[in-house]
């Protein structure tokens, strides 16, 4: 089975993060179904030319947030009781960290905390329109 994870190693997010980040993505959006299994750590860690160790840390924060399952000598599976819980709260935590990331970028080159709001609230705006009158509040 070809990955169908990738990771850069220049982005200056770590290696794990982003491999979990699209773990969690691609369960809330179907890519990856309830019970399908994943990789093995030996075998994305090559297909990603990464360290094993960093793929089963991924793995065990994964089988801790709930999202995957291990069972020894068969591999790790997307979980598939309560699955669509843990998907909802897995793509709200990817939308969560992404938000950090503007956040923190936003507030790394000079933008206050309400210039920032403004430019969150033009965002929603764009992105959700009809919804609210987002950019006058």
């Amino acid at each position: 089975m070809p990955s169908i994870f990738t990771v850069d190693p220049h982005s200056g997010v770590p290696i794990y993060l982003q491999l979990i980040e699209q773990v969690k993505r691609s369960v809330a959006l179907g890519v990856l179904t309830p019970g399908e299994q994943l990789p093995t750590v030996k075998q994305l860690a090559l297909e990603l030319t990464i360290n094993a160790n960093t793929v089963g840390r991924v793995y065990r924060e994964l089988e801790r947030d709930g999202v995957i399952e291990t069972s020894p000598g068969r591999g790790s599976f997307v979980r598939d009781n309560g699955g669509v819980g843990r998907a909802t709260r897995a793509a709200s935590d990817v939308a969560a960290a992404a938000l950090d990331t503007a956040v923190r970028e936003a507030k790394s080159i000079g933008i206050g905390a309400d210039d920032a709001i403004a430019l969150f609230r033009k965002a929603l705006a764009r992105w959700y329109p009809g919804s609210h009158d987002m950019e006058n509040k």
